[in-house]
């Protein structure tokens, strides 16, 4: 969840400093270009004031001018700026160097109209530092007796200026840096304190999922509203855990309760039965009938203990629990006709020897029970795709199931239909579900090619409770 969330974060922190950062950027560069504007118009008011003074003498050199001359000379050698004072109709009154005239075009003109118009310059277009070729252009307009008369003019390079821009912007772009870094780590730590309860909170809810009722989480860091979240859910967790156990409290011991009547009541049936004709076919019903519920309350029973008992899990060698359930089940299919075979690869995993031993006897049980006489009930232990599970087959050539039934299979008390007379409760499969449940495997059931059931059990290869683990604590 950290992985989703922390971009998310990081997006819109950078989304605000960049924000921020260009307008900033903007005004800083406006910034600096205005204290050249304002350096370079003072210069110009005081090249105007000495050229008000500056008249057209046709009778001989002008010594004013020729003083403003040697200012704008010495100026452009300074500071390398171009400078100059031209009449209305662009002549020249004195200029540095001396054969620069006034630009016919671009901003240049535009700067020295403005000035005829009696307004100095004050907005020249922004200067960026990408602009190599970029000047600034300034000029006033030299009043005498309230007319325009001439304008100043001043066409300066733009190196300093970019250099200075482009500093300014480096130490922004380092000051957004380093706080991008520090929202950054802020990020990590909010985003850690926040998640941590959920984190906790995925993980019991993952052990309580997997059967592990007792898990509860720690109410302690993150947000109020978290730790409340997580009281409210150990209050939950522990209402669903005592209905569960009243539940299976309830069904273990109707079931042990039954157990006593139901079997005086077979003992009368057996009593009644001396005092019947020989082959009484309702007695025989009866009897029948009783035993089926016998086995009913003996398989709620165990399932009652299958769901309350934790699994004890070991690594085991599948190989060899098979083969010994395999001979365990053989008198029994060789007495029904039926060619029990197995393929017992020696392959390890992590399971609980006693419950998957009696999960794999209710499947070969129910393989045996639906195979006719002289077909193969056929069990193979292999490693399956991937290598994470070792899968046990368990394939009959019974009748099948169709689809509809597939989906069905398992289920608690269901039978189908065409097997109705056919011994049995509809909880074997059920039991061995949860049993294997408990043990991090599972069970799974498909058609056999050309006619029959197959039965998949997947056990693991790794310790599911360190899988568990893993699986919790990366939300």
């Amino acid at each position: 969840m950290r992985t989703r969330l922390l971009p998310l974060l990081i997006v819109l922190m950078a989304g605000v400093l960049l924000a921020l950062g260009f307008p900033l950027a903007a005004s800083t560069a406006a910034a600096e270009q205005q204290r050249v504007v304002v350096d370079r118009l003072d210069d110009a008011a005081r090249f105007a004031a000495l050229a008000q003074f500056v008249s057209e003498s046709r009778f001989g050199p002008d010594e004013r001018r020729a003083t403003l001359g040697g200012e704008l000379t010495s100026y452009h050698e300074v500071y390398g700026i171009r400078a100059g004072i031209f009449y209305r109709d662009n002549r020249s009154m004195a200029a540095a160097p001396d054969d620069w005239v006034v630009p016919y075009e671009g901003e240049g003109r535009r700067a020295f109209n403005e000035a005829l118009l009696g307004r100095r310059s004050h907005d020249p277009p922004q200067v960026w530092p990408w602009q190599r070729d970029a000047r600034l252009t300034i000029a006033s307009p030299v009043v005498r007796d309230g007319d325009v008369v001439a304008v100043v003019v001043t066409d300066s390079p733009t190196g300093m200026l970019r250099s200075r821009i482009l500093r300014d912007w480096l130490l922004m772009f380092a000051g957004e840096a380093a706080a991008m870094l520090l929202a950054v780590g802020a990020a990590f730590r909010l985003t850690g304190w926040v998640l941590r309860p959920v984190r906790v909170l995925d993980a019991v809810t993952h052990d309580i999922a997997t059967g592990r009722m007792t898990s509860r989480v720690a109410a302690a860091g993150g947000p109020p509203e978290l730790r409340r979240l997580a009281r409210s859910f150990n209050e939950m967790a522990d209402h669903v855990e005592d209905v569960l156990d009243q539940q299976r409290a309830f069904v273990a011991d109707a079931s042990h309760q039954l157990r006593n009547p139901l079997a005086a009541l077979l003992l009368r049936i057996e009593l009644l039965a001396l005092e019947l004709p020989e082959g009484n076919a309702e007695i025989a019903s009866v009897r029948t009938e009783g035993k089926r519920l016998a086995q009913v309350l003996d398989d709620l029973l165990d399932l009652a203990l299958a769901e309350h008992t934790a699994a004890d899990l070991r690594l085991t060698d599948l190989g060899a629990l098979t083969a010994e359930r395999l001979a365990s089940w053989r008198p029994v299919a060789d007495d029904k006709g039926v060619n029990l075979t197995g393929d017992t690869a020696a392959l390890t995993a992590w399971a609980d020897p006693v419950t998957l031993s009696s999960a794999l006897d209710a499947v070969i049980d129910n393989a045996l029970k639906f195979t006719p006489a002289g077909q193969d009930v056929e069990v193979a232990v292999r490693l399956a795709a991937g290598g994470g599970t070792v899968d046990i087959e368990v394939a009959d050539h019974g009748p099948g199931l169709t689809d509809e039934e597939l989906e069905r299979v398992g289920d608690r008390f269901w039978r189908s239909n065409r097997h109705q007379n056919i011994k049995g409760s509809g909880l074997g499969l059920s039991i061995s579900r949860v049993l294997l449940e408990a043990g991090g495997a599972s069970i799974g059931y498909a058609r056999n090619a050309p006619h029959g059931l197959r039965v998949t059990v997947r056990v693991p290869r790794d310790d599911p409770r360190t899988a568990s683990r893993g699986q919790g604590e990366a939300p």
